[in-house]
């Protein structure tokens, strides 16, 4: 499981959801707790909707990186043991 990417101290907020009554149904018998089970995976699409966004945001700079790298080899490579 990765590192969680939210204030988990912050106050909760009611929302209004509309979801799939035969789904519903079943996860009440289940005895699923909904909110709970929504903010994990919310959880989870925020983080990789942010991690979808940073590499657009430096896909210039990492292009022009790994550029430099191939053209320049990498520094203190001299150095390595492997």
């Amino acid at each position: 499981m990765s590192a969680i990417c939210f204030d988990t101290t912050a106050p909760k907020k009611a929302t209004n959801l509309s979801i799939n009554s035969d789904l519903l149904r079943q996860a009440k018998e289940l005895n699923i707790n909904l909110s709970q089970t929504v903010e994990q995976l919310l959880s989870g699409v925020v983080r990789e909707a942010k991690e979808q966004q940073w590499r657009a945001d430096h896909a210039g700079f990492i292009a022009a990186y790994n550029k430099h790298l191939e053209a320049e080899g990498l520094p203190l490579e001299q150095y390595r043991t492997f």
